[in-house]
């Protein structure tokens, strides 16, 4: 019998964003989810066509952890999962994301990200360390592995993609609004595992993270201003770093940020000009972050209106494959299917080496497109002779685990 989950997507700024997300919610394969969508009007307005399936909270505030309190508020599961707005979830991943639950001592449970090129992830495991920085840390990449991190560690679930329980979120007293940005659920797992509660990371729980343009950052990833981070790290220090210790704290978070400043630079997404701007934000929102207040409860302990399921419909899957040259073909054979009610992966390869990416439409289904003789795997040779039937199975066969109920 599965758990009651509220899904909460908070959005802001992202109509169109928002729409792939929750379309792609809707086709989850897990038979007792709720949705509740903290945006403000225009991203309300996009999904106006799911308006009656799903809780509605309009909010326009540049803040997301006071935006994921809301949705906790209104969220009736005993499971809060998290997704953001430029994400879309495999159809398996409330699945694989509630099985670690099952482990009463459990709090807390999250998955790997992918990219934006829907096969190379940008997050697996990682633990957080005193000083609020994050490393990578080896798991099983099938299995789910509950981690047991040293005392003052704890275990990094990423906020687009994970889940709580939710009596665990109220005892701890949701997200704190000192973080408008950034190390929102950070903040939460440091406090998480000071509580004694455990993380489990579930691999094959995977969501597509698109990392969409936002006044933060470009749509290239590089950012447009560190104001808020450098806001977010001057509350952490004042809740978790000893004053003693903030100034050579405060230094390597400089040294860090100018660094990967830096990097940006070299490969040519930003002008010597923009480094200094980006520099002084980030100081800017350091000294404006120490004056913020931080409180011990965040989110209201009410009643919350009745559980709201999400109608669920089981979906058989589909794999199309086809040269690119009938692309459109392909394309209205996978709309068609997707009005039939299936899940579709739709496959199209180019007599090329070029590497393959993945993407959700707007139409529903999953297409993912490259060479018949590139890479989709990145420990895959950079070429590899390939019929096209045989690289047809094996891309079904790669996707399977995460998009097809086992």
């Amino acid at each position: 019998m599965s758990v009651a989950v509220s899904v909460v997507v908070v959005s802001r700024d992202r109509p169109d964003a928002l729409y792939l997300c929750v379309l792609g919610l809707s086709q989850l394969q897990y038979s007792d989810f709720e949705i509740v969508v903290v945006a403000d009007a225009k991203g309300l307005a996009a999904i106006e066509i799911f308006r009656e399936q799903v809780k509605i909270v309009q909010f326009d505030e540049a803040n997301i952890s006071a935006a994921r309190n809301m949705g906790i508020s209104q969220s009736a599961g005993k499971i809060v999962a998290f997704i953001d707005d430029d994400a879309v979830p495999e159809p398996t991943w409330l699945t694989y994301l509630m099985a670690p639950f099952a482990t009463k001592d459990v709090g807390a449970v999250g998955g790997f990200v992918l990219g934006r090129n829907g096969i190379s992830f940008q997050w697996k495991a990682r633990v957080i360390g005193p000083d609020g920085f994050t490393f990578s840390v080896d798991v099983d990449e099938i299995k789910a592995t509950i981690l047991t991190p040293p005392l003052g560690y704890a275990v990094k679930t990423e906020g687009t993609n994970m889940a709580v329980r939710r009596n665990v979120l109220i005892d701890l007293g949701g997200f704190d609004p000192a973080y408008h940005f950034y190390f929102d659920e950070t903040d939460l797992k440091v406090r998480l595992a000071a509580s004694n509660y455990r993380t489990a990371l579930a691999p094959l729980a995977q969501v597509h993270h698109g990392f969409a343009q936002s006044i933060r950052r470009r749509g290239d990833r590089v950012p447009s201003d560190l104001f808020d981070i450098g806001a977010s790290w001057a509350v952490f220090q004042k809740k978790f770093v000893s004053e003693a210790d903030r100034k050579t704290h405060w230094t390597s978070i400089v040294r860090t940020e100018r660094k990967r400043l830096i990097e940006f630079l070299l490969s040519g997404g930003l002008e010597p000009g923009a480094v200094k701007k980006l520099m002084t934000r980030l100081k800017d929102g350091y000294q404006a972050g120490q004056s913020r207040k931080c409180m011990v409860y965040y989110v209201t302990k009410l009643i919350p209106p009745p559980f709201k399921p999400f109608p669920f419909k089981l979906r058989s899957n589909v794999f199309i494959s086809g040269r690119s040259l009938a692309a459109n073909d392909l394309q209205l054979m996978a709309c068609d299917q997707v009005r039939n009610g299936r899940i579709v992966t739709l496959l199209t390869l180019s007599p090329t080496a070029f590497f393959h990416s993945v993407q959700f439409y707007r139409d529903g289904y999953w297409k993912q497109t490259g060479g018949l003789f590139g890479k989709s795997n990145r420990g895959q040779s950079v070429f590899k002779i390939w019929s096209k039937q045989r690289r047809s199975v094996f891309e079904e066969k790669r996707t399977a685990s995460v998009r097809k109920q086992s």
